[in-house]
């Protein structure tokens, strides 16, 4: 749940995030990591180490991060530490935000960190 003076840019990404199954929000500072069953899918980063960068931090299929940095370097970045594995980060400090873009980039990553089966019922 979002507190009242929480970054705007947080609570849309969290709402994007609560919408999938067993999806979880930890909060540390300006950050949020969203995970499934221990497994994160999602980082939101509000000036990490003081980059003054505003972002979500999504893995991607192999190469597909190089390609969008590529595509648009105003837009996405290699993040640091969890890039060179596979994971892209995606301004959201810019005068334009395409949101179905979150949202499609935020669900690819959860596609490929979600357990392939679902747990067993307690």
């Amino acid at each position: 749940m979002a507190k009242a003076t929480e970054d705007r840019r947080l609570t849309r990404v969290t709402a994007i995030c609560e919408k999938l199954p067993d999806a979880e929000r930890t909060l540390s500072g300006d950050h949020a990591s969203f995970t499934v069953r221990k497994r994160t899918f999602t980082y939101f980063l509000n000036n990490h180490h003081g980059d003054g960068i505003v972002a979500v931090n999504c893995k991607v299929l192999p190469g597909d991060n190089e390609a969008l940095i590529r595509s648009d370097p105003s837009r996405f970045y290699m993040p640091a530490y969890i890039g060179h594995r596979g994971w892209v980060g995606l301004r959201l400090d810019t005068p334009q935000v395409d949101w179905e873009e979150v949202d499609e980039l935020i669900k690819g990553s959860y596609q490929l960190l979600s357990p392939k089966r679902k747990a067993k019922p307690k």
